[in-house]
């Protein structure tokens, strides 16, 4: 007989292995094999299902997101509100129970995971935040913030790119709160790791600044429990503790590379049940094991009291700081921001990354909470706050981020930042190595998660750093991601309503700004809010209607010169952000594009998808057909076609019908 922590650990292993097999789809291998793991973790976690989203609580990721059964075992069991019939319906349309786990979805999820590496990247991200936000609101005898960040990973998660980049800056910065459980298990679909992943982990972590914990035995979860607290005795180093595991365990597919993605059958898990002793019907768990969980529960329902007792002493003694924490934890832009008409100024031609850094540092004054960094690019893209310092194992309060040249890693760092609460984050690079940082993007807008992705030197612009770092295609990629904003401005104005717009979206902003100078346009202003507005109208009908966004609406307004010298007349609409413009009214966007107006160019150094949907069947466009070359950027505009003089000939050309 089964005492009633192995009892309790059968129930994480049953209910997974019904609930994949009722779906005829799922990962049954990763949580069966990781149970006593996971049973040890949240044992030790501090978390209360009561109150999920309590600022005290141990942050988790399950990094290894295939394993989602694994988790909502746990979140079902401790009584996070899943009930059995959501198990039941693993997998189902609209149920609590994805394939993967999403923020936001299901109660107890911190973050949305699935695409392997992501997530281990996330927590790293999560750690940043609490060491940043410990710096700046701890005092002695309050620990306000003060958590651990646990992540479970396998050895695919374990192989990803993401992990290696986070993994390094992670140990590069110290950070001790941060635990990484590793799921050992030797097996992906294509079977043994051997085949492909050889390496000693261990030593490259070594090497990476983390301490080593190993436990040779999965089953023994009170070994794991062990290691739990060697990792949180350690101050600096963040820790990997290495558990192996069999994939499966006790089942007639353990450590078989089937176990990972397909249902254990019914056979299979029949005689799974026996080998535990586990008497019970598909789904059915005895009420002295809801108990058990129950009771560690209780633990953490303490702790929060704890915590909430303390932050009414704090509130007493710490009166601003309280006040700054609850403005942290707000949405709500100061009005003092939003009145300041600084934003918008700025005198001759300049490059919007240069003004896009004058906005950011003037938000800085503004939002405390600011938190980000570049790529090894800020004086590049202009994103350092200045005097705020860089965040540093002896400098946690700095709000700068050395990232390193790691893009995939800081993004999803980034998404970790916003995911731990209190804090705005950005991000920045070059535009072309957008590239690199989509897949977080992705998950950015998947989560509702509104991180600000500086992506700067935006066309062909860069000049002589030639095609390999001049985007083409990247507008159009980055249009296309659900739930993204991704902003051109032409000026200081336009940026600085881009950077105000993002702050209010529950979505990822990029911000695509210009390598080279560009004038201060009088006509432009508070539309760009709106995603396209009309900059300049002609008495009576226009011939035509010149559209662009950045650096080409320049381009356009002398286009139009150009048309009125030969007898015709244009309308110039700025389009900064497409996704904007897509919200606003059915009439709003007739008052800007009307149906009956079917003479249309759009201009754009960059590629045409896209833009037929604004150009129609009679419009025409300006844009890149072609990777760019190297060479000085004047000159590539030219040789592309970005001339006032082409854009003028395309225009007459629609207006004839030719």
């Amino acid at each position: 007989m089964q005492n009633i922590e192995q009892q309790a650990i059968s129930a994480i292993r049953v209910l997974a292995a019904d609930a994949i097999q009722k779906a005829k789809s799922g990962h049954p291998g990763m949580p069966i094999g990781a149970a006593p793991m996971a049973y040890a973790l949240w044992k030790q976690m501090k978390h209360n299902p009561k109150n999920p989203s309590w600022a005290g609580r141990d942050r988790f990721v399950l990094s290894a997101g295939h394993a989602s059964m694994l988790e909502y075992a746990l979140l079902h069991l401790y009584g996070y509100g899943l009930t059995v019939e959501d198990l039941k319906n693993f997998r189902q349309v609209g149920s609590l129970t994805p394939g993967h786990p999403e923020y936001g979805h299901t109660v107890g999820v911190e973050a949305t995971t699935g695409p392997l590496g992501q997530g281990f990247a996330m927590a790293v991200g999560m750690a940043m935040a609490e060491a940043h936000m410990a710096a700046r609101f701890n005092k002695e005898g309050y620990p306000v913030v003060d958590n651990y960040t646990f992540v479970m990973m396998g050895d695919g998660c374990m192989m990803e790119g993401a992990t290696a980049e986070a993994a390094s800056l992670a140990g590069t910065q110290k950070l001790g709160k941060l635990i990484a459980l590793y799921d050992s298990n030797r097996i992906t679909i294509e079977g043994d790791t051997a085949t492909s992943f050889a390496e000693n982990v261990a030593a490259r972590y070594a090497a990476y600044g983390w301490q080593i914990i190993n436990v040779d035995n999965g089953e023994d979860f009170n070994a794991v429990g062990v290691a739990i607290e060697a990792a949180k005795f350690e101050k600096e180093k963040p820790s990997l503790i290495i558990v192996k595991t069999n994939i499966a365990h006790g089942t007639a597919k353990e450590g078989k590379a089937s176990a990972h993605g397909e249902p254990l059958g019914e056979e299979n898990i029949t005689a799974m049940k026996a080998n535990l002793g586990w008497e019970y019907a598909p789904f059915e768990v005895p009420a002295e094991i809801y108990a058990h969980y129950e009771t560690i529960a209780l633990r953490g329902a303490k702790a929060n009291e704890a915590y909430d007792a303390m932050m009414a002493e704090y509130a007493k003694a710490y009166p601003e700081l309280y006040a700054e924490w609850q403005a942290w934890h707000s949405d709500v832009l100061p009005e003092a921001l939003l009145e300041d008409e600084s934003l918008f100024a700025a005198e001759g031609a300049k490059a919007t990354r240069a003004t896009g850094g004058d906005v950011l540092n003037k938000l800085a004054n503004y939002l405390p909470n600011l938190f980000g960094g570049s790529a090894d690019l800020a004086p590049s893209n202009k994103t350092e706050m200045k005097g705020r310092g860089f965040f540093a194992p002896d400098l946690r309060e700095g709000a700068n981020i050395h990232f390193g040249v790691r893009e995939l890693a800081m993004a999803c760092i980034s998404n970790g930042i916003a995911l731990y609460g209190g804090l705005r984050a950005y991000c920045a690079t070059f535009f072309v190595f957008s590239d690199y940082v989509k897949p977080a993007l992705r998950l950015s807008a998947l989560m509702g998660l509104p991180v600000m992705y500086v992506m700067t030197h935006d066309s062909i612009g860069v000049g002589e750093d030639g095609p390999t770092h001049q985007p083409i295609e990247h507008l159009a990629a980055l249009r296309a991601t659900p739930n993204t904003y991704v902003f051109r401005p032409a000026d200081q104005k336009e940026t600085a309503y881009a950077y105000l717009t993002a702050l209010t979206k529950k979505a990822p902003s990029v911000m695509a700004l210009s390598r080279q100078n560009l004038p201060q346009i009088a006509e432009t202003g508070e539309g760009a809010k709106k995603g396209a507005y009309v900059l300049r109208d002609p008495k009576g009908e226009p011939d035509v209607i010149l559209m662009a966004s950045g650096s080409e609406v320049e381009l356009i307004m002398k286009a139009a010169d150009i048309l009125a010298v030969q007898g015709y007349t244009a309308r110039l609409v700025s389009m900064p952000c497409v996704d904007l413009f897509e919200e606003q009214s059915a009439e709003y966007k007739e008052s800007v594009l009307p149906k009956a107006m079917r003479k249309r160019v759009a201009v754009e150094a960059g590629s045409g998808f896209g833009w037929e949907r604004y150009v129609g069947l009679d419009g025409a466009t300006v844009t890149m057909n072609r990777f760019g070359a190297s060479a000085p950027a004047g000159e590539l505009f030219r040789i592309f076609g970005f001339t006032a003089e082409n854009v003028a000939a395309a225009a007459l050309k629609v207006i004839k019908g030719e």
